[in-house]
């Protein structure tokens, strides 16, 4: 029997050619379950509602507003600036507790990032906007702001005056704004 030397060249080749086909079958099985559960190249689907804006007390005009921001979508944004035509530009900022659970100090933000999926609550203690008050706010008193996304479009709202202290509950606005990606501005 003679020996046939293009046999073992020729099985090394199949071999080497089945790992690609291998990992390209694995990636399109991957992306096919991905795309079927809908979650390839749904953007950010962004509602913000319970709009919340403390009443300035004291000798101080500054406060804070409170959201909740939800991201129904399947792509993260990041929440870059607030606005607002009567509040001036709002301040993006958290609060830095102590290890012992006392209040630190406040970290400006530059961004907040909203995954997909998530929601954020701002509140008293954790993240919020900070703005300059009117002395002539009132309880009850509804306040304009502008919500920019760096990928989404802005989001105007308003946030409803309330006093510091009160419980920070479901908004009797209910959600105040709702961004639905489809549609054409």
């Amino acid at each position: 029997m003679t020996a046939r030397p293009w046999r073992p060249a020729l099985a090394d080749g199949v071999a080497a050619a089945l790992v690609p086909v291998a990992a390209c079958a694995l990636a399109l099985g991957g992306l096919t379950s991905w795309t079927g559960a809908s979650l390839a190249g749904t953007p950010a689907r962004i509602e913000v509602s319970d709009g919340r804006v403390f009443l300035p007390n004291g000798q101080t005009r500054e406060t804070a507003v409170f959201f909740r921001i939800s991201n129904k979508g399947g792509s993260a944004d990041r929440l870059t600036k607030v606005t607002s035509s009567v509040a001036g530009a709002g301040m993006l900022a958290r609060e830095r507790r102590t290890a012992d659970g006392r209040a630190g100090s406040m970290a400006v933000l530059d961004s907040v990032t909203l995954p997909a999926g998530a929601a954020l609550d701002m509140a008293p203690g954790g993240t919020d906007v900070m703005v300059r008050g009117d002395a002539r706010w009132r309880a009850g008193d509804r306040v304009p702001f502008v919500l920019h996304f760096e990928r989404g479009a802005s989001i105007t709202v308003e946030a409803v005056v309330i006093s510091p202290g009160t419980r920070l509950t479901p908004s009797p606005l209910g959600t105040v704004a709702e961004l639905n990606p489809t549609a054409e501005e």
